[in-house]
C-alpha cells in the first residue's frame, strides 16, 4: 500500500527541510516574504488558487504557491489551502524532507486550516508504486513540517488539526489504493478480506457473507450479476460503535457499488471504455474507508455499511437480456442491459440498510455515465427521496471541499422502469435522463420513511489527470463528505435522529 507522508508542527523551519512553502494572494504579491514581485511576474506566478512558482538557489528551493484573494473566509479558504499544499508538494516531488509555512491571520479557524494543509499535503504526495519493480520507483517527500511560529496555543491547534487531517488524508489514500488496483488482483474475496482487516484493525465490527450466504439472504441483485464470473461474490457489513452509545444512540447507514471489474456483461463494452473499469468499486472502496477513520475521529453517531462486492463478467452462465430475478425485498427485476449492473447490487445492500432502520441512508456509486456527460468528471451528482437530507449531504460535501450538484427524481419517469413481465426493468425506456431513471430505481428498495441520499461518483472518482488534492487515477472521492457529514450529526438529544445542519 502506498507510503503515507508524515506530517508534524514546529515553531520554526527546520534545517533538514530543503524545500519551503510560502503563501502568496492574488492582490497582494508585493508581500510575499524574500521574493521581489519582479520576478514573480516574470515567472508568470498571479497568486491564483493552486499556482505555484519555484526559485532554487541550489540549497533550498522556495515554491511561492497560491490562495487566491485575501478576501477569502471559511470553507473556500480551507479549500484554497488544501489545493495550495497539493500544489507544493507536487512542485517539489524529489525533495525527501519540506516545510510548510502557515499563513498567519486567516479568516478560518487554525485547526481546520491545518487539518486542510495536511490532507492537500498526504493527498497531493500520493502515489501508486505498489505494482513497479523496486528499482523504478523514485524517492519522494516522507516528511513536511507545518512551521506555525512562536505561539503555543497556534501550536497545539495546529498539532490537533494535522491529527484529524492524517486521519481523514490516511482514510482516502486507502481508497485510493483499493482503486487503482487491478480488478484480477482486487477480486471480491481480496477485496472482503482487505476491508475487514482493515476494520479489524480500527475496532469495527465486520461480517463477511459468501456465496452461500448470499444465496441464503435472498440477495438475488448480487448473485444475478455474479453469475458470469468465476470468482465468487461476497457482501461486507461493517458496524461501528461509539464509546458511550446507547438505545437512543441514532444508526447511519452507509452503502457502496463494489463492482470491481465491469466488462458490461453479455451487453458488452467497448475496448476504449472498459480500460478503467477496476474503478467501478470506487463507492465501496469510499464507504470502507470512511467507516474505517470514524474511530479516529471519535464520531459519536452509531454507522454500518453494506458493500455488495463481485465482478461482471462473461460466461456461460452469465444472465441474459430479459432474465428476470427476485430482490430481497420481495420486487421482481428485468435485466435489459447487463451493463446497468450496478443498480442490481446496490438495490439489495439498500434493502439490507433498511432494514436496521437507521436514522438516513446515503450510497455512493460509479452509477452512469450519463451523470459523466452530464457533470463532467469533477463534479458528482446528488439526488434524494428528501429535500432537508440533500441539502445536509450537500452542505457535508462543500466543507469537505469535494463538489456535488443537487438532481432532481422526478416521479413521473418512474414510469419508463415499467416493465411488461417483472414489477421493474433495470433501464428506462428513453435514452436519455439515465442518471435520473438510475436513481428512481435505487429509490424502490429504500424502505419508506427513511431519509435516503445517492451520491453518483462516476465522473469524479478517477481522473485522467491530477487536480488540486486529487490524483491522477483513483481519487476516494466520497471519504472526505462522509465523514464530515457523520461528524456533523447530532446526538443525545430528543432530535438525535436528525443530522445537525453544517456551517456553510
Amino acid at each position: 500500500m502506498s507510503e503515507q507522508i508524515d506530517v508534524k508542527v514546529a515553531k520554526a523551519t527546520p534545517s533538514g527541510a530543503t524545500a519551503v512553502a510560502v503563501t502568496a494572494c492574488s492582490d497582494r504579491l508585493s508581500r510575499v516574504p524574500g521574493i521581489r514581485k519582479a520576478a514573480l511576474d516574470r515567472c508568470g506566478f498571479t497568486g491564483a488558487i493552486g499556482a505555484s512558482a519555484v526559485f532554487d538557489d541550489g540549497d533550498r528551493a522556495t515554491v511561492v504557491v497560491g490562495l487566491g484573494a485575501s478576501d477569502l473566509a471559511g470553507t473556500a479558504l480551507t479549500d484554497a489551502l488544501r489545493r495550495a499544499a497539493a500544489a507544493f508538494v507536487r512542485a517539489v516531488p524529489k525533495h525527501r524532507r519540506a516545510a510548510f509555512e502557515m499563513p498567519e491571520g486567516t479568516a478560518v479557524d487554525p485547526i481546520d486550516a491545518a487539518q486542510a494543509v495536511t490532507e492537500g499535503l498526504v493527498l497531493g504526495a500520493y502515489r501508486f508504486d505498489d505494482l513497479r519493480s523496486p528499482d523504478k520507483v523514485e524517492p519522494g517527500i516522507v516528511a513536511v513540517t507545518l512551521v506555525v511560529g512562536d505561539d503555543n496555543v497556534a501550536v497545539r491547534s495546529a498539532r490537533a488539526g494535522v491529527v484529524r487531517g492524517a486521519a481523514v488524508a490516511g482514510a482516502v489514500c486507502f481508497a485510493r489504493d483499493l482503486v487503482n488496483t487491478p480488478g484480477g488482483t482486487l477480486t471480491a474475496p481480496e477485496f472482503a478480506d482487505r476491508a475487514a482487516a482493515r476494520a479489524a484493525g480500527a475496532g469495527l465490527a465486520a461480517e463477511i457473507l459468501d456465496l452461500d450466504a448470499i444465496t441464503e439472504a435472498r440477495l438475488g441483485g448480487l448473485v444475478a450479476v455474479n453469475q458470469g464470473s468465476a470468482i465468487e461474490p461476497r457482501l461486507v457489513k461493517l458496524t461501528y460503535e461509539p464509546d458511550g452509545a446507547d438505545a437512543d444512540t441514532p444508526t447511519v447507514a452507509l452503502v457502496g457499488k463494489g463492482i470491481t471489474f465491469d466488462s458490461g456483461g453479455l451487453s458488452i463494452k467497448p475496448a476504449a471504455a472498459m480500460m478503467d473499469m477496476k474503478d467501478d468499486m470506487g463507492g465501496a472502496a469510499a464507504v470502507i474507508a470512511a467507516m474505517c477513520a470514524l474511530p479516529a475521529l471519535g464520531v459519536a453517531v452509531r454507522a454500518v455499511s453494506f458493500t455488495p462486492m463481485t465482478d461482471n463478467m462473461i460466461g456461460g452462465a452469465a444472465q441474459r437480456p430479459g432474465d428476470v430475478y427476485t430482490a430481497r425485498n420481495g420486487t421482481t427485476v428485468e435485466v435489459l442491459n447487463t451493463d446497468a449492473e450496478g443498480r442490481l447490487v446496490l438495490g439489495e445492500a439498500l434493502a439490507l440498510a433498511s432494514e436496521e432502520e437507521p436514522a438516513a441512508i446515503v450510497d455512493l456509486a460509479t452509477l452512469t455515465g450519463a451523470c459523466l456527460v452530464a457533470l463532467g468528471d469533477r463534479i458528482a451528482g446528488l439526488m434524494s427521496n428528501d429535500d432537508d437530507f440533500r441539502g445536509r449531504v450537500a452542505d457535508a460535501a462543500a466543507m469537505a471541499g469535494e463538489r456535488v450538484w443537487p438532481l432532481p427524481l422526478p416521479d413521473d419517469y418512474r414510469s419508463r422502469l415499467d416493465s411488461q413481465v417483472a414489477d421493474i426493468k433495470n433501464i428506462s425506456s428513453q435514452p436519455w435522463g439515465g442518471t435520473l431513471t438510475a436513481g428512481l430505481f435505487l429509490r424502490e428498495f429504500v424502505a419508506d420513511g427513511i431519509p435516503w441520499a445517492h451520491i453518483d461518483i462516476a465522473g469524479p472518482a478517477y481522473l485522467q489527470e491530477p487536480d488540486g488534492e486529487h490524483s491522477k487515477g483513483a481519487t476516494g472521492f466520497g471519504v472526505r463528505t462522509l465523514l464530515t457529514l457523520l461528524e456533523g450529526w447530532e446526538v443525545g438529544s430528543p432530535e438525535s435522529t436528525e443530522p445537525e445542519p453544517s456551517a456553510n
